[in-house]
């Protein structure tokens, strides 16, 4: 590498201290960028700008993590268990439950790896798709590219709302401020300035560093450093990747891991000791102690939720949800209140301007009648979007971009704005409505344009513009103006009003502006934004509108969109009255079945948050902007739009690439469909274990020969269960699974009811089944009770196949009743989910295997059957149905008792 090369990739650390001159002659560059051929020679000397995550775990070590679950060091415990007994006691077919265990422990932690690490994979497609990029100066002109493409030398443009993509000495400033937070952890935004201000790096104000977020005004600098050589680079080079924290989901299966574990422990501990103080056999004991362990832990459990999830975050990308973290599409499920913008989200983002007002009467816009110069000025140059050839025409503001593509029809953006250079900026801000700009004229001269909220507006000014000529605003005309505003906002337009002064200095002025006239935009609302407003209201779920238009314009398009009815008016707030409103009388207002917020500030949005929270609801709030960040972090889901802000969709847990309200419904409906399915899955793979731990109860406290052996445990939980189960995670969402309320926050997975279900109803009556058909071998075979029989004896061999048959065809009909926990299953269509006739397949498949084939037989120490044992089982089938469909009968007539004991 060159030493010009070496010079060109690694900042000195004292950028802000020396000369603009010096720097630019240090990175061997101008303030009018660098060329397209130049910046490539840099890239393939210094690299592109992005740098190693620091802590990041290799696969092997993701991978050997997945043995630190409880399921699996229990299964490890009880595979050493079985491989001391096969060496106590050769023969005895301990070896095949020793390998069997680790092969368990093998293909789960397996199983486990490949689902995360494909849900990783797709998450970084995710990102892919949504590539930060930035606005350089190159060959001249201003273009686009991905963040990764800048190099030293570079000239980069900063916004409100721009994620800094490396390090940079500033050029130019207009009220820039910039959130240093991720570097130095300070919240408040700093101010930047052209002056070197302090003599840490960190602290000067004519810095500006990767990672950090502009938050308000625009700027220039020139990229002194990139990648590992910024300022947050050799933070992360020094910093240890903090560890992530566990979603609600996983605190959940951590929860039913450790109380399934703890019921498998204390069963197997207990009964070896009864079994060892009535029999006196330790080597059989502790073979029964290994077989409740096995039986009470649902070994195929993590990869099928971690499947379902995965499945589920797939089929909301599909649906244009990207959910930045698997274990979030359980959270929206519980949704009780979506705080939603209108803009874009509500509305089709296609704003346009509808029609102009002026002192001298409306404009004939269809017609394309020439609105008064002065108004074309303050329109594009009073103004912080741009025109692009890329739809909708426009990059920025949705009202800017429509009034650029307004006026570009009348005259040359580009000369106007070369022959009006603006000197001084003050931007937009929501507590003062209005944004100034101080430009100079090509007499020379300097003026103010003004544009903002009609009311604040109309106030700053002493005079209007009619026929080219200034005049006094007086009273009269002040109302009528104010009129003719509110006649345009009752249309659902949002209104701009313009206003222009001489201006003898760069302040900012605060009255003395000539009025020149009204813009009001339309965006039309989204068609299926009603629609998806009423599946809300249907299933109990509160949506509230919260914009910065005039209360009338709010009110209008709420009704629009469906927000609202005509038999009742909104609870309509304003900014200003929620600043004034106390915390009771906030939460009294919030009860109101409909709400809107008019011209509310960004920042409010957070209060609003909070007080719905403090309610007791669970709240999704949407954004776009930079000052929406800190009210998504707070919901309980934020949701960024993906023409959003880098820093908004950084905050947000999801993230919409339609910036569709109809796709946070969609969302929703698929977060309760997870929740629904994992508990479904959950109570069919329960269900299993009571017909796995009553054989060796009888066992060790009747006697008996043992009715299942470990081996068909082991086919049951990760043979003839595991295919179902995966069909339940894809489970289409009940009928009305919109048209109920949202979940409690606090509800389990694994609940009492649930145990219920499984434990004391389904359970018992496929172990009944399993002991009918057992007995009826035994007894057709001459057995008589008290009677021992060896493992190799062919009428044991067929009793305990007969017992793993009946429970294998009651767990069909278990898949079948499991399929809906309200619902009946009658309603629905046998072949609405494959994937269900494919898990029965495999169930019978895997059951005529182990019945008819001789290696099965010597495995598994089964074998073949007549048909006539097996079939005893059906009638246990049957009722396993008929008592299923009359709790979810009961729970659908709103029997207290059944709700109480049996809803799950």
């Amino acid at each position: 590498m060159s030493e010009e090369g070496e010079l060109q990739c690694r900042s000195l650390g004292n950028e802000h201290e020396v000369s603009l001159e010096e720097i630019f002659k240090r990175l061997n560059a101008t303030a009018k960028g660098l060329s397209s051929d130049e910046a490539k020679r840099r890239i393939g000397i210094c690299g592109k700008n992005i740098f190693e995550e620091v802590g990041k775990e290799s696969l092997l070590i993701k991978y050997l993590k997945q043995y630190r679950n409880f399921f699996s060091l229990l299964l490890l415990f009880g595979s050493i268990l079985s491989f001391i007994a096969e060496w106590l006691d050769p023969g005895q077919g301990n070896i095949f439950i020793a390998i069997a265990l680790l092969g368990v422990v093998i293909l789960n932690g397996s199983f486990t790896f490949i689902q995360e690490y494909q849900a990783e994979r797709i998450m970084a497609s995710f990102k892919n798709l949504m590539p930060p990029k930035t606005r350089v100066l190159r060959d001249g002109e201003i273009q686009e590219i991905l963040a990764t493409e800048i190099v030293v030398g570079d000239v980069i443009y900063l916004e409100e709302g721009d994620k800094i993509p490396a390090d940079g000495r500033l050029i130019e400033v207009n009220s820039l401020k910039v959130d240093n937070s991720p570097i130095t952890g300070e919240a408040e935004p700093q101010l930047r300035s052209l002056d070197c201000t302090h003599p840490n790096i960190l602290e000067c104000r004519n810095m500006v560093f990767s990672g950090t977020l502009v938050q308000t005004g625009n700027g220039k600098a020139i990229i002194f450093g990139t990648g590992s050589d910024t300022q947050i680079g050799k933070l992360a080079s020094l910093t240890e990747q903090t560890s992530s924290v566990d979603t609600p989901i996983r605190k959940e299966l951590n929860d039913f891991i450790k109380i399934i574990s703890s019921i498998a422990i204390f069963l197997g501990i207990s009964f070896f000791l009864i079994g060892f103080l009535i029999q006196d056999i330790f080597l059989a004991n502790l073979i029964f102690a290994i077989g409740i362990i096995v039986a009470n832990v649902p070994e195929g459990l993590l990869p099928t939720v971690t499947l379902a999830l995965s499945l589920a975050s797939k089929r909301m990308a599909k649906r244009n949800a990207l959910i930045k973290q698997l274990e979030s599409v359980e959270t929206l499920g519980s949704t009780t209140v979506i705080c939603t913008d209108k803009t874009g989200t509500l509305t089709q983002n296609k704003m346009a301007i509808h029609s102009v007002y002026t002192g001298s009467g409306y404009l004939d816009v269809k017609n394309k009648a020439t609105p008064p110069e002065m108004f074309l000025h303050v329109a594009i140059i009073c103004n912080n979007s741009r025109l692009i050839e890329e739809k909708p025409g426009y990059k920025g503001d949705p009202t800017e971009g429509s009034l650029l593509v307004y006026s570009s029809e009348f005259t040359d953006i580009k000369k106007m704005k070369d022959d009006y250079p603006r000197i001084e900026e003050y931007p937009f801000d929501s507590k003062k409505q209005r944004m100034q700009v101080i430009c100079k004229t090509p007499s020379g001269n300097m003026e103010s344009y003004l544009k903002g909220a009609p009311e604040v507006i109309i106030d700053m000014c002493s005079h209007v513009l009619v026929d080219g000529k200034e005049k006094t605003l007086d009273e009269k005309e002040r109302r009528s103006l104010e009129e003719e505003h509110l006649a345009m906002a009752k249309k659902g337009e949002r209104v701009l009003a313009f206003a222009y002064r001489k201006a003898e200095s760069e302040k900012e002025y605060e009255d003395g502006f000539v009025f020149i006239g009204f813009a009001g935009a339309v965006d039309p609302p989204r068609p299926e934004a009603s629609e998806a407003i009423r599946k809300c209201h249907l299933a109990g779920i509160k949506v509230v509108m919260i914009t910065g238009d005039h209360p009338v314009t709010a009110r209008s398009i709420a009704a629009t969109v469906g927000l609202t009815d005509d038999s009742k008016e909104p609870e309509l707030i304003t900014g200003s009255e929620l600043e004034k409103l106390s915390t009771e009388e906030l939460a009294k207002r919030l009860k109101s079945p409909s709400i809107v917020f008019a011209r509310t500030s960004p920042v409010q949005k957070l209060k609003i948050v909070r007080a719905f929270q403090s309610a007791g609801e669970i709240v999704t709030m949407t954004g776009d902007g930079v000052n929406d960040a800190p009210a998504m972090k707070n919901a309980d889901m934020g949701v960024a739009m993906g023409s959003g802000t880098d820093v908004a969709r950084e905050a947000a847990d999801m993230v919409l690439l339609d910036d569709n309200f109809a796709t946070i419904v969609n969302a929703i409906e698929e977060g309760r469909t997870v929740f629904d399915n994992i508990k479904k899955f959950i109570a069919y793979i329960l269900t299993s274990n009571i017909p796995e731990i009553l054989p060796f109860i009888a066992f060790v406290l009747l006697a008996l020969p043992l009715p299942m052996n470990v081996q068909l445990i082991l086919a049951i939980d990760l043979g003839t269960d595991i295919i179902p189960a995966l069909s339940l995670a894809v489970e289409k969402g009940e009928g009305g699974i919109m048209k109920r309320p949202p979940r409690p926050k606090e509800e389990k997975l694994l609940t009492p009811q649930v145990l219920l279900t499984s434990y004391g109803i389904k359970g018992p009556i496929e172990a009944a089944a399993g002991f009918a058909c057992y007995f009826a071998v035994l007894f057709e075979g001459g057995w008589t009770w008290g009677q021992q029989l060896p493992f190799s004896d062919p009428l044991y061999m067929q009793a305990i196949t007969a017992f793993f048959a009946a429970v294998i065809i009651c767990q069909i009909t278990n898949v079948f009743t499991s399929r809906t926990r309200r619902q009946s299953i009658l309603t629905k269509g046998i072949f609405s989910n494959r994937m269900v006739l494919l898990g029965i397949a495999s169930e019978l498949l895997i059951l005529a295997f182990i019945i008819f084939n001789p290696f099965a037989n010597l495995i598994f120490n089964t074998a073949a059957i007549s048909m006539k044992y097996i079939l005893i089982a059906v009638p246990f089938a049957l009722l396993l149905l008929g008592i299923d469909e009359l709790r979810k009968y009961a729970i659908r007539k709103d029997s207290a008792f059944v709700i109480r004991f049996f809803k799950w």
